[in-house]
């Protein structure tokens, strides 16, 4: 909490939960939103032509602590979250070793609390050992302090075992964060299946890996009555599936990731490795779909799948290089850049995926700038238009392709609990 009390002027705020997009002023004192005119002696800031929201949430990173502290750290992980605009992350599980009981857990708690800069929450292994054949201890690690289950990276495959979990999972109140993949139609893949996998004489990812996984999922949620949310969507008909879902009720959400929206799968002619992730990137005709879903509320978050890795282990041939790339320091300009500067959506819909839309799965209520809720909060500049600049990022790591891309709209600061942790240089 930060003794630092600030009027904020003329900015535009926008705060989904409360359903306000105006200009005008925010108080802060004490590491909360409280009424302007109540704050002694306060520093007063400009924001003329500027936009205030709550901070953004990250469902979906990488912190690699414990087990790769080269690839990034949980100080410089939540550094690079707040030069994003996040004031809150969920930690992924699968670390070395992997989160999967109360004692990693509490590791990286402590850590956070003593390194971090913005809110990490915790998110605990559905299997133990993150290995698919037993369920983790689902109790201990509610009590740990986790607030979701993902064995991300990997795709429980037995189904029974999946229901277990998901029934589980319910009975502790903690929603699942899944990664779709089937394996047997995945294995040995290193890029989308499809036209450009054989013209470059790559292994192909077929689409339907996911969308078979995305299809029990649905499945689950349904016969369960329990939240399931499908992480990083990337082929049109999961996108179909879900707005199918959603429809008749089922408690399923979906997240898109920045360069699944951006990016398609004739971007790897170049071999480039920075442009391997899982899922991989997909045609054309899955970005747009995509960018559909987003634009009727069938995707209702977007989230980084940020994955740092290190320049060495990047620096192989395609078919060995590691899945991922970072995303923390760069998602609001390039969501931006694709979403609103091209009338996809409007801004306070765009808020909306980076704040109440990750809330929600976490079942996170009134996360909002209402008077007494705390200064989680983000300014960014909408006009500025830059050039993406890896070698100044926050991260350890540096594996994007977006470096020397220009993109509009800018992150000038980011407060959490009233403190300044992120202020444009």
């Amino acid at each position: 909490m930060s003794d630092a009390s600030y009027i904020f002027k003329g900015a535009r705020v926008i705060d989904p939960a409360r359903g306000v997009d105006a200009v005008m002023d925010i108080g802060v004192a004490g590491g909360c939103i409280v009424d302007p005119g109540e704050i002694a002696n306060p520093e007063v800031v400009d924001l003329s032509g500027k936009i205030l929201s709550p901070g953004f949430i990250d469902l979906h990173v990488h912190l690699r602590q414990p087990g790769n502290n080269m690839a990034e750290t949980i100080a410089s992980g939540t550094a690079a979250a707040a030069a994003g605009g996040f004031t809150s992350i969920v930690a992924m599980p699968n670390t070395n070793p992997p989160a999967d009981n109360a004692g990693a857990i509490e590791f990286l708690r402590q850590t956070a609390a003593q390194k971090g800069v913005v809110r990490v929450l915790p998110c605990g292994c559905m299997t133990k050992n993150y290995e698919g054949k037993e369920m983790a201890g689902i109790g201990s690690l509610k009590a740990a302090g986790v607030v979701a289950l993902s064995d991300d990276g990997r795709c429980i495959q037995d189904h029974s075992l999946m229901r277990h979990v998901v029934e589980y999972a319910k009975s502790f109140n903690l929603p699942i964060l899944d990664h779709c993949e089937e394996q047997t139609l995945a294995a040995g893949g290193v890029m989308h299946e499809g036209k450009w996998s054989v013209l470059l004489g790559m292994n192909g990812i077929s689409g339907a890996a996911e969308e078979l996984m995305v299809a029990r999922n649905i499945i689950l949620a349904r016969q369960i009555g329990w939240k399931i949310h499908m992480q990083h969507v990337s082929v049109k008909e999961s996108v179909e599936l879900l707005r199918n879902a959603r429809a008749k009720g089922i408690p399923v959400t979906g997240e898109a990731t920045p360069h699944h929206i951006t990016l398609t799968d004739e971007c790897i002619k170049s071999y480039d490795t920075n442009y391997k992730m899982n899922p991989p990137l997909r045609s054309e005709e899955d970005r747009l779909a995509l960018i559909e879903g987003i634009a009727d509320g069938t995707i209702t978050v977007i989230a980084t799948d940020h994955a740092p890795h290190t320049r060495t282990a990047k620096l192989v041939e395609f078919d060995y290089a590691p899945f991922g790339i970072i995303g923390l320091e760069t998602a609001l300009s390039l969501c931006y850049t694709e979403l609103v500067a091209k009338g996809v959506i409007n801004l306070a819909a765009f808020v909306k995926l980076l704040t109440t839309g990750p809330a929600e799965v976490l079942g996170i209520e009134n996360y909002s700038l209402a008077e007494g809720r705390p200064a989680d909060i983000v300014i960014f500049d909408p006009a500025r238009k830059y050039v993406i600049d890896a070698d100044k990022f926050k991260s350890n790591s540096r594996n994007t392709p977006f470096n020397g891309r220009e993109v509009v709209c800018k992150v000038c600061a980011t407060l959490v609990g009233g403190k300044v942790v992120y202020r444009e240089a």
